[in-house]
């Protein structure tokens, strides 16, 4: 029984970590823009297609990876420049639709490219497993987990101990002040979104060997990624991988020992979590508290 428990929660934590993965790159786009970014599950897809073209012209894994993560950068940073500038100080539901728009160009681009059947993304981990308390970890659960572990400690970071990072709140917060004050909003608005795209890829490579690669193999996950932004706070990388794993345990955990829920039910989990928590926390569980002054 305790190792079934166990087993649970390890996989949980596993699902969760791309719950998080998600949830951390949407974070990124809006603590730098202050837009919601829907359409960041497609370009984690068409980043891991992009390695995936690099693995066949015969490049190891890590260098097409690598070069995956270079691209995307490049191609966040030009998407914000010629794209969504263009609804910069229009209204923000605008730039939204914009953004769901994408998703559903991206989503074409790739299955026109690639077509939509199932692909065999390798792992950069092993597929072997060790015992844990009874429970079979697998070397590429641990990988995903401590990966998007390291990757929300730095962005931490990034936002708090850098001037980059505050550069990047400032002009999510108010563009024209940060304007009066010098700062380059242009380049900081394309270094928001490459950074993003460049951590969707990274979040790409994680999820593609676990869910095949597929156009739209992120389309659930990045519901349960927003669930995850909502319920940890879209201010705080911590708050929303915290709450990724949350879910991913819960949900797992929801559906062995609810009985009405089972499996089938389990995607209701983060919705009833999200419902009892913004009761409580409307700003989520790690969020900052929004003060207007009149």
């Amino acid at each position: 029984m305790m190792g079934t428990f166990i087993q649970l929660v390890v996989d949980g934590l596993a699902m969760g970590s791309v719950y998080g993965a998600i949830a951390l790159a949407i974070v990124l786009v809006n603590q730098s823009t202050g837009l919601i970014n829907f359409a960041q599950g497609g370009m984690a897809v068409l980043s891991a297609y992009l390695a995936f073209a690099f693995l066949n012209l015969g490049l190891p894994l890590i260098v097409a990876i690598i070069l995956s993560v270079a691209a995307s950068f490049v191609i966040g940073a030009l998407i914000e420049r010629f794209l969504m500038r263009r609804f910069m100080g229009g209204e923000e539901h605008t730039s939204v639709v914009v953004t769901v728009g994408l998703l559903t160009l991206i989503t074409g681009i790739c299955g026109w490219l690639w077509s939509y059947n199932n692909l065999q993304f390798p792992s950069m981990f092993p597929s072997s497993a060790f015992n844990l308390l009874g429970a079979a970890v697998s070397w590429r659960s641990l990988g995903t987990f401590v990966t998007i572990a390291a990757i929300m400690v730095l962005l931490q970071l990034l936002f708090q101990q850098t001037k980059l990072g505050l550069a990047l709140r400032a002009v999510a917060d108010n563009r024209q002040s940060a304007s009066l004050s010098g700062l380059p909003v242009g380049r900081l608005l394309m270094v928001g979104w490459g950074l993003a795209a460049a951590l969707g890829a990274v979040a790409g490579a994680l999820v593609a060997p676990r869910l095949s690669l597929t156009p739209g193999m992120l389309d659930t996950v990045l519901v349960y990624a927003l669930a995850a932004v909502i319920l940890g706070g879209v201010s705080s990388p911590l708050g929303v991988v915290v709450a990724g794993w949350l879910i991913g345990i819960l949900e797992n955990l929801a559906a062995v020992y609810v009985p009405f829920i089972g499996h089938d039910l389990k995607i209701v989990v983060p919705f009833i979590l999200l419902f009892v928590v913004l009761l409580i926390r409307p700003q989520g569980l790690f969020g900052r508290k929004t003060v207007v002054r009149v």
